[in-house]
Parts: C-alpha cells; structure tokens; sequence
C-alpha cells in the first residue's frame, strides 16, 4: 500500500498542490481488493489526469476501514428490506387469518360457604370524650391550678379529685345535671336530690334521700365529703362567725328576761302571809272590845264602829285573789324574745354548716372516665377546657349508606383487623340515623383488647366487616348471569356437556333451580329438576 509508505510531510506537500475529486468505490481490505483499488485509481487517472486520480487515492487508501463498514452497513439494510417484505412471523399470520367461530362462555359451578357482608371503616377511640370546664364564678381572685393535675390515661371516679384550684378541690361525683349553683341550707330542687342520691349511694348519711331540700343533715353530708377526699369543708362567709356569736348573746339575755318576769309573777301571785292575817284579825278583836266598853259605858261608839268596819273589810281583802295580769304580760314577752334570739341563733349555725360551691363539685356521667387530654399545668390560671376526658369503655364508631343500614341491626355482630391481621370481635350497640340525611353513624362495642393492642389500635381508622347473611355450610353458587327465567318464572340454567367452543351447536341441558343466598356477585342454587354438582359448566354468555 504506497500510500501509507510515505511520509507525512511528502503527503502534506501533495496535498496541498493538488485538487481533490471524489471518487465513491467499495473497498475490500484483502490484498485482491488492495490491488484491484489500485488498478481502479490508475486507471481514473489516466481518464480524468494524474493529479486529480492521485488526491482521491489517497483519501480512500486513509479511509478505508470507514468505507468499508458503511458498504457493509447498506447490504445489511437492503437485505432486511428484502426479508420483511417476503418473511411473516405466525403471529402475523394468524393476526390476519379470519376470526374463529364464537363459543359459549363459562364457569364451572362453586361449592363452598357463601355470605354476605357489610364493609364499613370506623374509628376506634373511647367513648363520649366531653371537654371539662371548670365554674369559677365562685373564685374571688384569680382561678390557679394549684395541683392535683391528672395525667394522661387516668381514671376518674366517684369521689375523685379532678384537679386542685385555689388551694380547694374539685371533686368528681357521678350525675346529669352539671353543678350550676352553690347548694348550703335552705335551698331545694333536682340539683338538692342529685346530691343527696350520690352521697347515700357512696355511703354517706344524708337523711330523707328522697327530699328535695338542702336542710342540716345534707350539710353534714357534706362536711363528710370533704372529709373523705381529705379536704377541709369551706369557711363560712364573712361575718357568719360574728353572726353567731351576737346572736347567742342574744339568746342568753333573753332567757334572763324570761327568768325575771317569771320571778315577779311568782311573787305577784302569791297570798297574804300569816303575820299580816293575824294583825288584821287582832285589829279586829280589839275594835270590837273598844265599842263594847264604851257602849257599857254609855260612851258615843260611832268612830269606833267605822274603825271596826274597815279592818273587816281590809281583812276580807286579804283574802281575795291577787291580780298578776301585768306580771304575767311581762313573762309572755319574755318567752316570745327568748324563742326569737334561738331562731335567730339556728339561722346563724345554720348558715356556717358545711356548703357546696358549684367550683367544687364536677359531675359525671358513667363514671369512671378516662383523662384522655390535659390541658392545664400546675401554676396556669383556668381558660377555657380543663381536660378532655372520655368513657373508660371503648368504642368503635363508623358510618354506613342508606343501602347497609338497612341490613344492620343492634346487637348484630361484625369484626375488624388488628394490626397483627388477627380478626377481633365487636357487636353492633348503636345506630343513629343523621339527621340531615347524610350517613347514619353505627357504634360497635369491640370485645375486651389488651393494653397492648388498645395502644395499637387507638386513634386509628380500621376496616369493619358485618356479615349479614351466610349459608347454614357448603352450598352450591354461580354467578347471577348465569340464571334465566323459565317460562313460568322459575329459575334455571344452562349446562354445557360438550364442547363449549362448539359456540351455538354446543350439547347444553336446562337445570331448573330454587335460589338462596346471595353474595358478591353470586347467588346459592339448588337443583330442582335435574343434576347439578361442583364443576359443572354454567353458560353465562355467548
């Protein structure tokens, strides 16, 4: 190859004086085809001039690698050119072949347990979660938390102390009505009656638990309360104790009254005495031994004969009945201000026997209750919501269409996955229509759940399944497609016995069959007239 046997520079010089004409030839790389080259480009020069032939020698002898693979590169496309047009894959020669003849299309028969459920999803959470505000329209400063702040996850009962404000508690009892006024003496109503049941039923005497009426038992009731949460009862409002006091005073002033009055009438009533009977009786006899010597004397009696009737009259004056009417009036004001200081006394202890302000007191529904979220801290001032609490039960609570209610019932049961997959019990407790039309809401109380699996499942959403209807055991099912009508209305189907790709000329049989149970898009068959069994084909369509 000379070509390539000079030098670079000798190509260079070459190169640059000569003009380029280009030449398409095949290259060949074995030395036939180098010698043929080289014969192909002597000959071009001859015909179109040394130099011109020379140049483009040059560039096909320096390329011919490159010219080479792009002449075997245009066989191979021509070739496959050829090939598509002449060879077909069987795909595509089936693919423009005529379609087949329809057959008929079918399924075999089931056999196995057939039911019917309703799905639904559901919350699972405990029930009745109420937030708790506390009154503190009875604080006089500000409504500090001063302790007692449940955690999360704690119960609370009857005789519970909620929380600590102001230093006081407030103590959980178990009712409807909410505490909406302070209660002490004298005030009555279902609110008086609510406590007075919830106290009797914790153990504490309240006396008549039947009346209505806060009276002094119900105050030492009371007193008992706060007793047994360990809190003293709370002080008597200002001036009470003063009230008490004076009033007491008056009471002992009043009996002392009563003392001298009745002490006056005493010695009002009581009759001459011994000496002054007999001084009237002496002054008596002598007046009538006076008027008889002067009457023997033949003196002038007259002045003794007065003097003698007026001792017999202030004797027989001695013993007439004393009149102690004023006396007596004395003694009856008397009692009436002693009977007056006493009632004003009782009014003054009452009022200073234990009460119970509505700050103190929080009832509840279905105690106990679980503190679900605490939203105070120990030196906050109460705003809003204290805590939120619920039912210790648990619960689980969906929704369902019209359509499924409708197949629902209390007591009815249903199951849902735990994380595990494990299925796990619930039955139906509740089901309340939405007012508004929307979906009905559907309570389920889920049989008793570890603390572990309670931890799992809280707060989460799960898919609950209902089963409202199952076949008693294994039956027979097809596909609801698969039943036609009878001339008379009964229902049957179409076996196939032979060949169901026979489409039309198929070999088929009626079986008239009573229908059941129908689920998912099947429906549970029993033969009537004729045989049916597990597997047989069922025509569904052609």
């Amino acid at each position: 190859m000379r070509g390539r046997n000079r030098s670079a520079e000798e190509r260079a010089q070459q190169d640059a004086s000569e003009p380029v004409t280009e030449v398409l030839v095949p290259i060949d790389q074995t030395p036939v085809a180098e010698a043929g080259f080289d014969a192909l480009v002597e000959t071009t020069a001859t015909e179109t001039g040394a130099a011109r032939t020379g140049g483009w020698g040059r560039v096909f002898r320096g390329n011919r690698g490159l010219w080479i693979t792009a002449a075997v590169a245009v066989v191979a496309l021509a070739g496959g050119l050829v090939l598509g047009r002449f060879v077909i894959s069987p795909i595509d020669a089936a693919a423009g072949a005529g379609a087949p003849d329809p057959g008929l299309v079918t399924v075999p028969v089931e056999f196995g347990e057939l039911s019917n459920d309703v799905t639904l999803r559901g919350d699972v959470g405990y029930t009745d979660a109420v937030e708790l505000k506390i009154d503190t329209s009875t604080f006089t400063g500000p409504a500090v938390v001063t302790g007692q702040v449940p955690e999360t996850g704690a119960e609370l009962d009857r005789l519970s102390v909620a929380l600590e404000v102001a230093g006081r508690p407030v103590i959980v009892l178990p009712g409807a009505l909410p505490a909406y006024r302070t209660l002490r003496i004298g005030v009555s109503g279902p609110d008086v009656l609510q406590l007075k049941e919830t106290l009797a039923a914790a153990g504490i005497g309240v006396g008549d638990a039947a009346s209505d009426v806060f009276d002094e038992a119900t105050a030492l009731a009371v007193g008992e309360l706060y007793n047994q949460v360990g809190y003293p009862a709370p002080d008597a409002e200002e001036g009470v104790a003063e009230t008490v006091i004076a009033a007491e005073d008056s009471v002992r002033m009043a009996e002392q009254s009563l003392a001298d009055a009745r002490a006056a009438l005493a010695v009002a009533g009581q009759g001459p005495s011994a000496i002054e009977v007999r001084e009237a009786d002496n002054q008596i006899a002598s007046l009538d031994r006076q008027v008889a010597a002067a009457d023997a004397a033949g003196e002038d009696s007259s002045d003794l004969r007065d003097q003698l009737a007026l001792a017999q009259l202030q004797r027989q004056a001695l013993d007439a009945p004393r009149d102690t009417s004023a006396e007596q009036a004395a003694v009856d004001g008397a009692i009436a201000g002693v009977e007056t200081a006493n009632a004003s006394l009782a009014e003054a202890r009452q009022a200073a026997l234990p009460y119970l302000p509505a700050s103190e007191v929080l009832y509840l529904e279905d105690l106990p209750r679980r503190v679900d979220a605490v939203d105070v801290e120990r030196g906050t001032a109460l705003e809003g919501a204290a805590m939120t609490v619920s039912g210790a039960a648990v619960e689980l609570t969906g929704t369902a269409a019209a359509a499924d209610v409708e197949l629902l019932e209390v007591g009815a049961e249903a199951s849902f996955e735990l994380p595990d997959g494990a299925a796990h019990r619930a039955v139906i407790v509740a089901i309340e229509p939405a007012e508004d039309g929307g979906r009905t809401v559907i309570s389920f109380e889920p049989d008793p759940l570890s603390p572990e699996q309670m931890e799992q499942v809280l707060g989460t959403n799960v898919r609950i399944e209902v089963p409202v209807g199952a076949t008693d055991g294994e039956v027979l099912s097809v596909p609801y497609a698969a039943l036609t009508a009878g001339p008379g209305g009964e229902s049957r189907l179409e076996i196939v016995t032979g060949d169901p790709r026979d489409g039309e000329s198929a070999e088929t049989r009626m079986v008239t069959v009573e229908t059941g149970l129908a689920a998912g898009g099947y429906v549970e068959v029993t033969a009537t007239e004729g045989d049916l069994a597990e597997g047989d084909l069922v025509v569904v369509g052609s």
